[in-house]
C-alpha cells in the first residue's frame, strides 16, 4: 500500500484572507517578528496502485482534476 501526502497552498500573488487573519490574531496575542501566514491544506490518501509511477500518474490527476483549483492554488505531493 502505498499513502500519498498532498500539499496545497494559494499560489504565491493570491490573497489569504484566513492566513492574514491568523496573523493578526498572532500578533494581537503578542507573537512578533511574523512575516506572513498562508494557509493551505494537507491531504492524505492511501493508495492500492502496483507502482508508483502509476500512482504518482493518479495522484496528479485527482490533484488536476479535483483537489487543487489550479487557478488559485498551487500543489505538491510525496508518494511513501
Amino acid at each position: 500500500m502505498l499513502i500519498a501526502k498532498i500539499k496545497i497552498m494559494p499560489k504565491a500573488g493570491i490573497l489569504d484572507p484566513q492566513g492574514t487573519t491568523v496573523m493578526h490574531s498572532l500578533e494581537s496575542m503578542g507573537y512578533r517578528g511574523i512575516d506572513d501566514v498562508r494557509i493551505g491544506k494537507y491531504i492524505e490518501i492511501k493508495l492500492d496502485q502496483k507502482s508508483r509511477t502509476e500512482a504518482e500518474d493518479e495522484v496528479r490527476g485527482m490533484c488536476q482534476k479535483l483537489l487543487a483549483n489550479p487557478v488559485i492554488e498551487s500543489f505538491d505531493f510525496e508518494i511513501t
